[in-house]
């Protein structure tokens, strides 16, 4: 049981300018775990900080916790246009995760905003929605993630993976292929992904990246340090390769990490520094990430 004043804490380090950016992203997953409205309310003071990269995770983090108590405040970030498209853009998606009915018409509205990752992101979310609302039931699968669109029925790789690349089919057909993709799991499979991330859709490639991270296979790894290195990808896109190699934790990735830890583009360099973060953990023997409550009592001790 956490108490109030840990609690505080926990939300009093997120918030800390003066904090290593790891620690506030520990930080930040602890409150994620927590859960309630005392989590939310910490969590939603962050959407002031002036790194987009932590405001995007802020976002991700309301958005999988699926309290609807959160979506006044992703409605907001959603709706403000001096956000960075990488916060509106995850904004939208947690409020797609969230699944609350209500923001049906917002996320309509949004599906034609005029940056484009902000769009399609509202239009998956959107298509999310009417899913359920057709009295469907998320499957249980080998991730904990809520996806911003269900894993196709389709089980074949080589079909998948033709789903995936084909630029003429809508976006949450392709994203339901990237996620059973991932679900399938395996070296063909993780070659399929990582071709995902040559699509025209900066979105799609984003996602890709993500879902890379996830999937954990060291086969993708060339792919995802070379889009990390191209200076001319989309920051959004480069940020979810260097965090997907923190996660895959092989000795080419922290060769990759080291390279962009001094990146020009503020969002790769924070990325590589929470990857770097996130390699020595998955490389270490600590059972859990999210440590923040655990860091706290011990230091209590």
């Amino acid at each position: 049981m956490v108490t109030e004043q840990e609690l505080e804490a926990i939300g009093r380090t997120l918030l800390d300018p003066g904090q290593p950016l790891q620690a506030r992203f520990r930080a930040l997953f602890t409150l994620r775990g927590l859960g309630g409205a005392g989590a939310i309310a910490w969590i939603a003071r962050g959407f002031a900080d002036d790194s987009a990269l932590l405001k995007h995770e802020l976002a991700y983090c309301l958005g999988q916790m699926q309290d609807a108590r959160a979506v006044p405040v992703l409605a907001a970030v959603l709706r403000d246009a001096g956000q960075e498209p990488m916060v509106r853009h995850e904004a939208g998606e947690a409020l797609g995760a969230i699944g609350d009915p209500s923001v049906l018409e917002l996320l309509k509205q949004y599906s034609a905003d005029p940056v484009t990752e902000v769009a399609e992101t509202c239009q998956l979310a959107v298509g999310r929605l009417e899913w359920l609302q057709q009295g469907a039931e998320p499957a249980a699968g080998p991730y904990l993630s809520v996806d911003p669109a269900p894993p196709a029925e389709e089980r074949d790789v080589g079909r998948l993976r033709e789903a995936l690349l084909d630029e003429a089919r809508p976006l949450f057909d392709r994203y339901r292929a990237m996620f059973a993709l991932r679900n399938a799991g395996g070296e063909e499979a993780a070659l399929a992904l990582a071709e995902g991330l040559g699509c025209r859709s900066a979105l799609l490639r984003h996602e890709v990246g993500y879902v890379l991270g996830q999937l954990r296979h060291e086969a993708a790894v060339p792919q995802l340090a070379a889009v990390l290195a191209r200076a001319a990808e989309n920051p959004m896109v480069r940020h979810e390769c260097a965090e997907a190699l923190g996660a895959i934790a092989q000795p080419a990735c922290l060769e990759a990490l080291r390279a962009h830890a001094a990146d020009p583009e503020r969002v790769v360099r924070e990325s590589c520094e929470v990857a770097l973060d996130l390699y020595e953990h998955e490389r270490g023997a600590a059972f859990q990430y999210a440590d923040g409550l655990e860091r706290l009592r011990a230091g209590a001790s």
